[in-house]
Formats: C-alpha cells, sequence, structure tokens
C-alpha cells in the first residue's frame, strides 16, 4: 500500500501533460500509461530497497545517495526544476544511482508488459527527475521526524543493513519497507 503511495505521489507530481507525452510513446491511452509508469516505478524502488540492503558498494552507494537526499535542502518545486540532461547533474548522487538501475529495471518491466525495453528506458529518462522530486519532498518530510542517532547526517554507508538508520529512512521515503 504505501509502496502505491510513492507511486501516486510519482504520478501526481508527472502531471497530465507528461502522462500524455509517455502515452503517445508508449502507443497507448493515459490509463495504459499510468500503468506503465506505476510498473516502472514499483521495480525502481524495488530495485533500489534490495541494493540499499546488499553488503557491497552498490549498496554502500545507494546509502550514501539516501543520505544526501535527506540532507538536501528543502525541495524545489515542480518537476521543471530539474529539467532536461541537467537533471541528472542537478540531482547529485542519487541521480546517478537511478540512471544506472535504469537498464535492468527496463529489461525487467519490458519483460513484464511486452513493450520493447529501449521504449521503457526512454519512458525511464523522463521519470528520473519525477522520482527525484518525490524523494527529495518524501526525505524532507521524514528527515525531520527521525529519531535521534539516526540522523541521516551520520557517516553514510559505514554500516549497512543497520536498523533506525538509513535503510529505514529508505523505507520511509519510498514507503512499505521491508525491514
Amino acid at each position: 500500500m504505501s509502496e502505491s503511495s510513492f507511486q501516486e505521489d510519482v504520478l501526481g507530481e508527472l502531471g497530465d501533460d507528461k502522462l500524455t507525452e509517455i502515452a503517445g510513446l508508449l502507443g497507448t491511452d493515459a490509463t495504459g500509461a499510468r500503468e506503465t509508469v506505476a510498473e516502472t516505478v514499483g521495480a525502481m524502488t524495488g530495485d533500489l530497497r534490495e541494493k540499499a540492503d546488499a553488503d557491497d558498494a552498490d549498496g554502500v552507494e545507494v546509502r550514501q545517495a539516501i543520505a544526501e537526499v535527506a540532507e538536501a535542502e528543502p525541495p524545489l518545486e515542480g518537476v521543471a526544476t530539474f529539467g532536461g540532461l541537467g537533471g541528472l547533474l542537478g540531482g547529485g548522487m542519487m541521480a546517478g544511482v537511478l540512471a544506472k538501475v535504469s537498464r535492468p529495471v527496463a529489461a525487467a518491466v519490458s519483460k513484464r508488459t511486452g513493450i520493447p525495453a529501449a521504449t521503457i528506458s526512454r519512458v525511464i529518462e523522463m521519470l528520473i527527475p519525477v522520482v527525484l522530486a518525490v524523494l527529495a519532498k518524501r526525505a524532507s518530510g521524514k528527515a525531520a521526524g527521525t529519531a535521534p542517532g539516526a540522523a541521516p547526517g551520520t557517516t553514510p554507508g559505514t554500516t549497512p543493513g543497520t536498523s533506525g538508520g538509513l535503510g529505514d529512512l529508505l523505507g520511509e521515503i519510498l514507503g512499505g519497507g521491508k525491514k
């Protein structure tokens, strides 16, 4: 249910114009575009959770990116603030993490939906700035409520999978954590 909430936040941030653009790209209507976006965002968040729980370099990178999002200034309003390729540059480490998960996510969503992976990759390119905006908004709200000792400012990524720290923050930001 919480994951669905994250997906709904992304769909809300995306707006009707971008959803219509995605529908055109997919060759479907708004309902089909919403379903594909929800499926894609679900796959992205699942991959982020899995990587954050890993005790390897990818896990460290994801946890550092989560800490960066949580420590960021209050988010700018609207998707336009991340626009174009500058969005990846302006999105910091999390933009790079999302870009890295895009290929396996596109392949997985393509396999489940039958939509070509190249088309899903183009949808993901459009979704990354939106996902960044939603993550930033959620992190700014959740980071203020974290318990002392679980503050995002602690050395990120040094204790993989710790409870009450970045793993919990990721669960709160994305919703429905598996902890």
